[in-house]
């Protein structure tokens, strides 16, 4: 009966927290499960949350995100990857893409909220990475993808919002 408490806790405990110890060959199947494909932008996505996961410390489920697409962006693809990291979503109100565009020179802007603390920190991923996103996107396999959105220096620059 012991041990069965035990593993109940310890399943929920896994359950409940954010994804953390996935492997990268883990995070392209989730990425490609749950998008369709794992195109640059996902991981892209997953590493800008599980930044964000690092900087605000949040209980499960405690994170609100508005994302902003850029003119130069295809889509607001970075979105879900940014979903599967977090587990915020469209559906639980956490996770909105936002009518308005970035502003000129922005390729993407997410801001995250830890609705516990108000803690807020606004990632810019700008314009000038674009030609190089293409090139990961037409170039590598989705493991380089994964490998190339994960080492870039420089990919986006994070400020804390008051």
């Amino acid at each position: 009966m012991r041990l069965l408490v035990i593993a109940t806790f310890a399943f929920a405990l896994i359950a409940s927290s954010p994804c953390r110890s996935e492997t990268p060959d883990e995070w392209i199947k989730l990425g490609t499960r749950v998008h369709g494909r794992f195109g640059v932008l996902i991981p892209i996505g997953i590493r800008i949350g599980l930044d964000a996961q690092d900087r605000l410390k949040p209980d499960a489920r405690e994170l609100q995100i508005i994302y902003f697409t850029g003119e130069k962006s295809p889509c607001p693809c970075i979105a879900d990857g940014v979903m599967i990291a977090t587990q915020a979503s469209p559906g639980k109100g956490t996770l909105q893409i936002a009518a308005r565009r970035a502003p000129r020179g922005s390729y993407a802007i997410i801001v995250i909220r830890n609705r516990k603390t108000g803690q807020t920190l606004r990632y810019t991923i700008s314009d000038e990475w674009a030609p190089k996103i293409l090139d990961w996107n037409r170039s590598l396999d989705p493991a380089g993808r994964y490998e190339a959105a994960m080492s870039a220096d420089g990919l986006f620059q994070v400020a804390p919002l008051q």
